[in-house]
């Protein structure tokens, strides 16, 4: 793949008129993209059926004095593994370092010392990701569906999920609005 345009680190906008409803809104924080595929955890919706107590109470957790907070759809894929997306201030086995989001976990590890209070300084927790076999996301990025911003910690981190996609796209300079639901060919 020599013209591959690696997206790791950034956070991926559905466009207006996405082709698959799945993704309507969606924002991706893109974690891993390579020649053997791409993957990512869906940081713009939340799932209304479950917090983050929740959560940890159905893998054996005391809460302890954690926040509740949201837990993400992180994507179609594998919904019941979950995924933290957090600060590079925390790292254990398996983490994975996402420049400039932090880390990726998907270990108890990380879930108990969140609940135990020396877990990262900042962040998220997703059920599910959003995954591209090779060169799968490279076609659709080709086609109308989605836009590659620069991947902003602060939009991650300080904005709540349903102002993600549009707090994104403003940070690029972008208004929504002007942009149309559909493309052409010549």
């Amino acid at each position: 793949m020599t013209d591959a345009q690696f997206l790791s680190g950034r956070l991926l906008l559905a466009m207006p008129g996405m082709f698959d409803p799945n993704f309507d809104h969606a924002v991706i924080a893109m974690c891993l993209h390579d020649e053997n595929g791409a993957l990512g955890i869906g940081v713009g919706h939340i799932r209304p059926d479950m917090g983050f107590h929740d959560l940890l109470k159905d893998v054996g957790i005391d809460p302890g004095m954690s926040p509740d907070c949201p837990v993400h759809h992180g994507g179609p894929v594998e919904t019941s593994r979950g995924f933290v997306l957090h600060s590079s201030d925390w790292g254990g086995e398996g983490t994975i370092e996402v420049v400039p989001f932090g880390g990726l976990s998907g270990s108890l590890d990380v879930l108990r010392a969140i609940a135990e209070g020396r877990g990262p300084e900042r962040w998220l927790i997703a059920l599910g990701y959003a995954g591209w076999g090779p060169g799968q996301l490279d076609a659709e990025m080709r086609e109308h569906g989605w836009y590659a911003a620069e991947g902003y910690p602060a939009i991650l981190y300080e904005n709540p999920a349903e102002q993600r996609w549009m707090s994104a796209w403003k940070a690029e300079g972008i208004d929504p609005a002007h942009l149309v639901g559909q493309t052409g060919s010549a």
